[in-house]
């Protein structure tokens, strides 16, 4: 897809065009929701700030793993699909979701993860910063990376999921997309979304030609998209143990209209502003075949619920409440696993 002339962001007066903030969440695809919360709950001490359902397919839940107060920023979204397809890694989709923790904690996290029987990858020095690679019981690919100096605010980890806070999840550190040509993504990044790009120089990997990495806002942790072209590509496909989407940050849905007509203006296919209640989102598609959502901060997940009891019980917003007692039909009951990561 040809991106058309657009105008560059100087052209955008501050009312239509801010920025983005960094990432607001990712939206991943499990096939077993009971697994997928204690695994995200007890393996990794996230909270399960919104158990709530796929407004586009209300037979599914979709889980919000967050920080403490549930802010963007630091959400692992899940939809629960069982009957989709294992993940086919390749062009198009997205590769491993970056999760930032301080920096003396990479270390103690292989510990862990040793001490739970979850198979990992060693800790390793990434642009001066400690990643630990690993991968959820699905083969989601999971990073933790140490954000020692981020200048984009960390979360608050969660200590009801048995992790001590100096060593909890603080939220996104970034993602990595996977394409098969480098310049038609590149261009939307930093053309269309004014992200910058940061110079890498990385040792080739086993399929990968090269990296490129862009940051947006102040960048570093939170704020950084990864992007890996593959040697030899072939087409990938998300599904069960893959992600499904990443979202941006925007503040407030009159700078996330002035983003519509600005990917319009380019010449991309994107979504009207659609509700989520929780916050408003767009979606489009990338040229490299990675769907992009730019979602709101607010209202935020305390709209309905009080900050104690975040995801306790099934929150439906209002425009899907008068058909709860169908939805709670056709959802399978998430069982409770206590001590399944102990």
């Amino acid at each position: 897809m040809e991106i058309t002339s657009i105008p560059t962001t100087e052209d955008w007066s501050a009312g239509d065009y801010v920025g983005l903030a960094g990432l607001h969440h990712l939206t991943a695809i499990t096939g077993t929701a009971s697994e997928n919360v204690a695994f995200y709950t007890q393996a990794l001490g996230m909270r399960l700030v919104k158990r709530t359902v796929n407004q586009d397919d209300v037979r599914a839940y979709h889980l919000f793993y967050a920080d403490a107060e549930g802010r963007a920023g630091t959400d692992v979204t899940f939809f629960d699909w069982p009957y989709a397809a294992a993940n086919r890694r390749g062009a198009g989709t997205i590769d491993a979701m970056a999760l930032r923790v301080g920096g003396s904690a990479v270390d103690w996290w292989a510990g862990r993860l040793d001490r739970l029987g979850i198979a990992h990858e060693p800790a390793v020095e990434r642009e001066g910063r400690r990643v630990l690679a690993f991968t959820d019981p699905e083969g989601q690919r999971l990073e933790l990376v140490s954000d020692d100096g981020a200048a984009l605010p960390a979360g608050t980890p969660w200590e009801g999921g048995g992790v001590a806070a100096r060593m909890g999840i603080r939220g996104l550190y970034g993602t990595t997309l996977t394409v098969a040509h480098l310049e038609p993504t590149e261009r939307v990044l930093t053309e269309v979304l004014g992200f910058r790009r940061r110079d890498v120089d990385e040792e080739p990997r086993a399929g990968v030609g090269r990296v490129a990495v862009f940051e947006t806002g102040p960048g570093g942790p939170g704020a950084e998209v990864r992007v890996q072209v593959l040697r030899d590509p072939a087409c990938g496909e998300a599904g069960r143990g893959g992600v499904h989407h990443v979202a941006f940050r925007t503040a407030s849905v009159e700078r996330q209209r002035g983003w519509r007509r600005r990917i319009e203006s380019a010449g991309l296919s994107v979504t009207p502003l659609i509700d989520r209640f929780y916050f408003s989102s767009i979606y489009f598609r990338e040229p490299g075949g990675v769907l992009f959502e730019i979602a709101t901060d607010g209202p935020g997940f305390a709209t309905d619920e009080s900050l104690e009891h975040l995801g306790e019980a099934l929150a439906l917003p209002p425009f899907l409440e008068p058909r709860r007692d169908e939805i709670e039909a056709g959802l399978r009951p998430i069982q409770s696993l206590a001590g399944r990561y102990s």
